[in-house]
Formats: C-alpha cells, sequence, structure tokens
C-alpha cells in the first residue's frame, strides 16, 4: 500500500510564526543586561539609544499624519481608521514624541509649536489605494523597528519590540479588512 503525499502547507510565513518571533524578540530584549551606558554618550552627544528613540518617535508622527491625510480625503474610512491612528499617537507619546490631537480635539494655542512644518503627505486616489498605503507604511515601519531592537537595550528595546508588533497587527488589519 502507496503511502499518503504529505500535505501542502502555504509558502511564507504562518501567522504564528510572526507573533512567536516578535515575542521571543521581546524576551530577548526583556532578558539582555544593561551595558551601563547613560542616555549621554561621550562628549555630550547623545546616544545610540536617545538617537533611535527620537527617530521612532518622529516615525509614528509621521505615520499618525499619513493617517490624519487619508481621514481628511475619505472621512469614510473614520470608522476603521481612527481606533489605529490613535494607537499610533499614543506609540509617539509613548516614545516622547507630542502627538498630534484628532480632529474632535480642541485646536492648539497659537503659542503652542507646530509638531511638523511640512506639507501633508499625498493620498492616493481611492479608498482602496490609500488604504494599502498605509497598511505599506505600518509594514515598513514595524520592520524598521524590529532591526532597531539591535542596537538598543533595556526599556527602549522593550517599548520598541510592542510598537513593532502593534505596527505588524495594524498591516495585518488593513491588509486583512480590505478583503
Amino acid at each position: 500500500m502507496p503511502y499518503p503525499p504529505p500535505p501542502r502547507f502555504p509558502s511564507g510565513p504562518r501567522r504564528r510564526t510572526l507573533l512567536a518571533s516578535v515575542a521571543g524578540g521581546v524576551l530577548v530584549a526583556g532578558c539582555s543586561a544593561g551595558s551601563g551606558e547613560s542616555e549621554e554618550g561621550t562628549g555630550g552627544s547623545p546616544s545610540v539609544t536617545e538617537q533611535t528613540r527620537v527617530r521612532a518617535a518622529r516615525d509614528s508622527q509621521g505615520l499618525a499624519e499619513r493617517y490624519d491625510a487619508v481621514l481628511g480625503a475619505y472621512p469614510t474610512l473614520a470608522e476603521r481608521l481612527e481606533p489605529l491612528r490613535a494607537e499610533v499617537v499614543r506609540h509617539t507619546e509613548a516614545l516622547g514624541g507630542v502627538g498630534k490631537p484628532s480632529a474632535s480635539s480642541p485646536p492648539p494655542s497659537a503659542s503652542s509649536p507646530s509638531p511638523s512644518a511640512s506639507a501633508p503627505p499625498a493620498v492616493p486616489g481611492s479608498e482602496k489605494d490609500a488604504v494599502a498605503e498605509l497598511a505599506a507604511a505600518e509594514r515598513a515601519l514595524a520592520d524598521r523597528r524590529a532591526k532597531a531592537l539591535l542596537g538598543v537595550e533595556g526599556e527602549l528595546a522593550r517599548l520598541l519590540a510592542s510598537v513593532a508588533a502593534a505596527g505588524a497587527v495594524h498591516a495585518y488589519l488593513l491588509t486583512e479588512g480590505a478583503r
């Protein structure tokens, strides 16, 4: 009697594999011993940790601005995108950046500086393309943060791992919601 052929598995990583690898990264980052370095490097220049934190906060703020641009162009997506945008703002604040208020918040006073003076990001011509672009931005940012984990230790590494995992989930939700 011949043996049955082996079952076929879909190519690419499975969700469980991705979640396990992120959880493993969190454990490795959380269990690493501190190097004893202070927040400032030699000569008063910012440490690698501080530079990474500032860059991560700026990246989150830029992502929140992308969400704002899409929500401004396609208000019908508000129910779907507002919760994700709110999480991105919380990530910005957790990383030490200044989160942008939501459309329902009161406008900032004239004395408070604008977080960014650049022009808002361009928005694709259709809702589907705009959501796909947001998913790609979330995915790319999660990948960059996962790579940045290698250069930092301690609390920032744990925070970056958590925010990277949340970004990967956001990308998944944006991609799966389009199907």
